[in-house]
């Protein structure tokens, strides 16, 4: 099977050990960070969802005018949209990049913040609002005539099919949520399944329950999991450098006055439970930034040399994943630091394992 590789691009510079302290929205920084991830080999690159900073769907027409090949993953909140404008929004996107957007949907995690943008439903109502949306999209794209529909959380009389999607039958879709009502949700919509960088025998575990719930509805999505890899020449240089990543988050969530507060959401827990096994996990799977921020993000690193952090990941490759998503605390260096050593690594590294898995090959 073919590895694809994600990274992530911001609006403006910042991250958890250098908090943005200028502009919102930064177009020369996405520019530069879009043909960063394109020249370092990245097949897509994640455009966030938050309720306080820029809108991802304009941003992401911003990075497919800064790029030729790279795909863009955009992370979409259902509810914040109406499904009609939505499937207009999101194809005339596709076709403005001529297929090269995927929608990674993202149900929820925080009520607080979900009620800034006006959303007060509560956990298993909001996957129910989400899976009657994704069927809405899905019928606007693929329909050959207006369509009309009556559910719970949406109604509408003859929608107009008539901004169809670049890609057929319909814009691929991401999905991630760890609790039985995101699962039931993500078997029968997800095209791929996302998880956060778990220990080897929780996201093995977590792959079987998903697979089982589709295969309810003749499907096999593709899974990806999420890291936040520090890599260096040596080992011991890649630990001292998470050494000095947390020592910053440490040092920049004091001086915000923020606390790792208990995380309501499934994933974030699991995160938290899997940290109780130590700070390392699986030889170079490290908790140390999830467990100081209450794990309220993709924020487990692999730390060790490329090809060490390469093999790592091939072990999740050998469990069924074939998508990483890689970003790291230096966003912008650390996407070109990528690209020099780790992708590489990582394209040698799970072609080598789909040699040894083809029987007598040569």
């Amino acid at each position: 099977m073919s590895v694809e590789i994600i990274g992530m691009i911001t609006a403006a510079p910042g991250s958890e050990v250098d908090q943005p302290t200028g502009a919102a929205v930064d177009p020369t920084f996405i520019t530069r960070m879009a043909q960063a991830h394109e020249t370092a080999g990245f097949d897509r690159a994640l455009i966030g969802y938050f309720s306080n900073g820029p809108e991802g769907s304009l941003v992401s027409s911003h990075v497919a005018a800064a790029t030729q090949r790279l795909g863009i993953l955009l992370a979409y909140r259902p509810g914040v949209i109406a499904a009609p404008l939505a499937a207009r929004q999101l194809a005339t996107l596709d076709q403005f990049s001529r297929g090269r957007v995927a929608l990674n949907v993202v149900s929820g995690g925080n009520d607080a913040d979900l009620r800034r943008d006006g959303d007060f439903l509560d956990h298993d109502a909001r996957y129910t609002r989400t899976d009657e949306y994704l069927d809405a999209l899905k019928r606007i794209w693929t329909a050959d005539a207006p369509v009309d529909f009556d559910g719970e959380h949406y109604r509408f009389e003859q929608a107009s099919p008539a901004v169809q999607t670049w890609q057929k039958p319909h814009i691929p879709i991401y999905f991630s949520g760890a609790s039985d009502a995101a699962i039931d949700v993500a078997a029968r919509h997800a095209d791929t399944y996302m998880l956060w960088g778990e220990p080897l025998d929780a996201v093995e575990a977590l792959v079987n329950r998903v697979r089982t719930a589709a295969k309810r509805y003749g499907r096999k999505p593709r899974f990806s999991i999420s890291f936040r890899p520090i890599v260096a020449d040596t080992e011991a240089q890649a630990w001292a450098r998470a050494d000095d990543v947390l020592r910053q988050v440490k040092a920049t969530r004091a001086s915000l006055g923020l606390r790792a507060e208990a995380p309501e959401n499934v994933g974030s827990q699991r995160l938290l439970a899997a940290a109780q096994r130590g700070d390392v996990v699986d030889e170079r799977l490290w908790m140390g930034v999830a467990k100081a921020t209450g794990a309220r993000w993709n924020s487990t690193a692999l730390v060790g040399t490329a090809e060490q952090v390469a093999q790592s990941l091939g072990r999740y490759y050998a469990l069924g994943v074939d998508t990483f998503l890689i970003r790291g605390f230096d966003p912008l260096g650390d996407t070109i630091r990528y690209g020099e050593s780790l992708i590489p690594a990582i394209r040698r590294h799970t072609a080598e394992l789909d040699r040894q898995r083809t029987p007598q090959a040569a």
